[in-house]
């Protein structure tokens, strides 16, 4: 495992070379240190947080303030990894000047490396004036939470041909939009295996699958779906590598059930008296 910093040109690199690139999501110090020392290449500041941290239906609700406060902690834990903040629903569908802006904040004020925004042909405008500043944009196709009314939930994409938003042939002309744009790289999202090889062999930047089969040119999990931190099961495209949230639960039974039969704190939790101290 390599200690380099991971910078933006190294993913081409990668992609070349045929290296899987791995990506996780974090929002807190502490995970964002675990990640970076265990050899994540990135780390995805998401607007899941909505979801996973703040227990909401979807990602609409959060704000450009919200990601910039999470990012700033990541980007403080990480010494490797390469940082990629979210951009939250509205902050860059306005205007390209608006996305712009938000995007500069993320970079400024969060310390972010890269943007991630969701869309294609429709955002292509947005990610190359981001781009033409010099901002790394990372761009996102086929299941786009943000897009979830108009999908009618979170639903495979691309399994139907045609070019309307979220089929097969408009998904391709969203990631060479994407590319053309100056994106860096592409995350693509519940689609077809077959679609997402489609993909990652039309455009010369990397794709980082998610719900998308093996043959993307990375993988990036929410990391409360790799760790079982859910109280639900995880979606079907996500493996859990751990049950954290079954050992959570044991740990914190087991705090209750100490305390109440005065077992905890026990002597060595307890400071040692003054000398002299009356007893």
């Amino acid at each position: 495992m390599t200690q380099d910093k991971v910078r933006v040109p190294d993913l081409a690199r990668m992609k070349a070379a045929r290296q899987p690139i791995t990506m996780l999501t974090a929002y807190d110090f502490p995970f964002a240190r675990i990640f970076d020392n265990c050899g994540v290449d990135l780390l995805l500041v998401g607007d899941s947080l909505a979801m996973v941290v703040r227990g909401e239906a979807n990602t609409l609700a959060v704000t450009i303030d919200e990601v910039i406060y999470h990012t700033r902690v990541v980007a403080r834990a990480r010494r490797r990894a390469l940082v990629v903040a979210d951009m939250p629903f509205l902050s860059y569908q306005v205007s390209p000047e608006d996305a712009l802006r938000n995007a500069g904040r993320l970079v400024k004020e969060g310390g972010a490396e890269a943007v991630k925004l969701e869309g294609g042909v429709a955002v292509a405008e947005a990610v190359a004036r981001i781009t033409a500043v010099d901002i790394p944009v990372m761009g996102h196709v086929g299941l786009t939470p943000q897009s979830v009314h108009r999908m009618g939930g979170h639903r495979v994409q691309g399994r139907k041909s045609g070019r309307a938003p979220g089929c097969r042939e408009r998904l391709l002309e969203d990631a060479a939009a994407l590319e053309a744009a100056g994106a860096f790289a592409i995350v693509v999202e519940g689609v077809p295996p077959s679609l997402a090889r489609e993909i990652t062999a039309s455009v010369a930047i990397p794709t980082i699958g998610i719900g998308a089969g093996p043959d993307c040119d990375g993988q990036v999990l929410v990391m409360h779906d790799m760790l079982g931190l859910g109280e639900s099961c995880a979606p079907r495209f996500a493996k859990p590598f751990a049950h954290l949230w079954n050992e959570a639960a044991a740990a914190a039974s087991s705090y209750v059930r100490e305390v109440k039969e005065r077992a905890f704190p026990a002597p060595e939790h307890c400071y040692a008296e003054a000398r002299g101290a009356s007893r």
